[in-house]
């Protein structure tokens, strides 16, 4: 998952671009139909394996049954409630109807006065949604209550809602996505409102509250462009570290090439004994953060990425005897020589943490780090397939504004996995608790 970023030279641009949007003309029933047929056209003659996550008959049948559903007419955010309901069916964080650019939809959503849901949520253990913090990371008084129901509707209701439109691999990585970007779901599958009724319950007790819409940016979209925030380390001399990778933006590359430079030398300097990476909160990006990044320190031997991959040739090769649509299996042929005498190469335990939000490849580099016995992963797993579709592009659904998303290649783990296998983790790892170094 690639972040998108949005940047405009002034407030004034923003808020005519906010005028724009706010006159575009409603989508008929027959214009969306048009795009739900380019979908299905779409998925048919350009994902190389769909067979990996969903089937061909039953992409046909839900396409089916929501253009039977559709109103006569809708704006842009309305024809997307309809269409993304094929996301949990279309199982696959790369496969995927969404808003062209909801960051930007938010940036002149915010320039314009709009608010949002004023909370950052999260899921506890036992599945219920509660207040992590307030939007934008600040803390919060209600920070752990559990929230029963927001303007009158119960909570589990929503739930089942606004996760209904969310894409991802598994129902794990669903709700993640769901509750890192709950604001945004909320906003767009119920529309925007100047303030909140809730039922929060804490100790066994509920109680009522107004809160207004929250102007502040959502943390996410903080964090995904703040380095500081991306890339960390932490370190307890002499004993372990943690270093906390939440994205492969290749954007950053130099800046995290140079971070990782720095933070491996002073892991050697500070005698740092256990390691752990942690990409908990890394949905992905490009391949060469973490092949530039970090493996120059970590690799024993020698590596590749996957062993075998399935492509769908979307442009021919007559060199390679390639042709337009034309399915290929192929053998992962490069292997990657280790850097052991790197000055600052590592040399004690690893561990990568993983969680519901590592995707793509993220889920290629733990796949690395575990086939090659260069690392134990640990965390929660069962949220992300070890064999990841890549490569993906989008498609403009020219109706309705909407994107399409489909990756034009599968890749194997390296070690081999059975059809549909999800990344596991070996042992549980709590970030709050630091190991007995003299047990190492």
């Amino acid at each position: 998952m690639y972040p998108l970023h949005f940047a405009v030279t002034s407030l004034f641009a923003l808020l005519l671009l906010g005028q724009a949007a706010h006159a575009a003309p409603v989508i008929t029933k027959q214009a969306l139909q048009q795009d739900i047929d380019l979908v299905l056209r779409t998925v048919r003659e350009q994902h190389p394996d769909l067979g990996l996550s969903t089937s061909d008959a039953a992409v046909a049948a839900a396409l089916e049954a929501i253009g039977r559903d559709l109103p006569p007419s809708m704006t842009r955010d309305e024809a997307w409630r309809q269409v993304a309901r094929i996301n949990p069916l279309l199982a696959d964080g790369h496969l995927a109807i969404t808003l062209t650019d909801w960051r930007a939809d938010t940036a002149l959503h915010r320039a314009a006065g709009g608010v949002l849901f004023p909370f950052d949520v999260a899921f506890d253990p036992q599945g219920r949604l509660v207040i992590d913090a307030a939007l934008g990371g600040a803390a919060s008084p209600l920070a752990g209550a559990r929230i029963v129901a927001i303007d009158g509707v119960p909570v589990d209701t929503l739930v089942t809602s606004l996760a209904s439109r969310v894409h991802g691999d598994t129902p794990a990585m669903r709700m993640a996505l769901l509750a890192q970007r709950w604001w945004l779901y909320h906003w767009k599958t119920l529309g925007a409102a100047q303030q909140y009724r809730l039922v929060i319950e804490r100790d066994g007790q509920r109680s009522e509250l107004v809160v207004p819409g929250s102007p502040d940016q959502p943390r996410m979209l903080q964090d995904e462009v703040d380095i500081a925030r991306l890339y960390r380390l932490d370190t307890v001399p002499g004993c372990s570290a943690v270093l906390t990778v939440n994205a492969f933006d290749s954007s950053h590359l130099t800046d995290f090439v140079a971070f990782t430079q720095a933070a491996f030398t002073r892991m050697q300097q500070e005698h740092i004994r256990h390691l752990v990476i942690d990409i908990r909160a890394n949905t992905g990006g490009d391949d060469v953060m973490w092949l530039d990044g970090l493996m120059p320190y970590l690799a024993t031997a020698r590596y590749r990425t996957g062993s075998s991959a399935v492509k769908r040739v979307l442009r021919a090769n007559p060199e390679r005897g390639e042709q337009v649509g034309q399915i290929i299996h192929t053998q992962i042929a490069t292997w990657r020589e280790p850097q052991p005498d790197h000055p600052a190469h590592f040399n004690g335990k690893v561990e990568v943490a993983i969680g519901p939000l590592t995707y793509s490849s993220s889920v290629l580099f733990a796949n690395v780090m575990q086939d090659f016995g260069f690392a134990t992963l640990v965390g929660t797993g069962g949220a992300a397939r070890r064999s990841q579709s890549g490569g993906v592009y989008g498609v403009p659904l020219p109706q309705s504004g909407l994107t399409l998303w489909v990756p034009r290649f599968v890749l194997d783990p390296p070690g081999g996995a059975p059809k549909g296998a999800l990344l596991s983790a070996q042992a549980p790892w709590n970030p709050n608790v630091a190991p007995a170094c003299q047990a190492l």
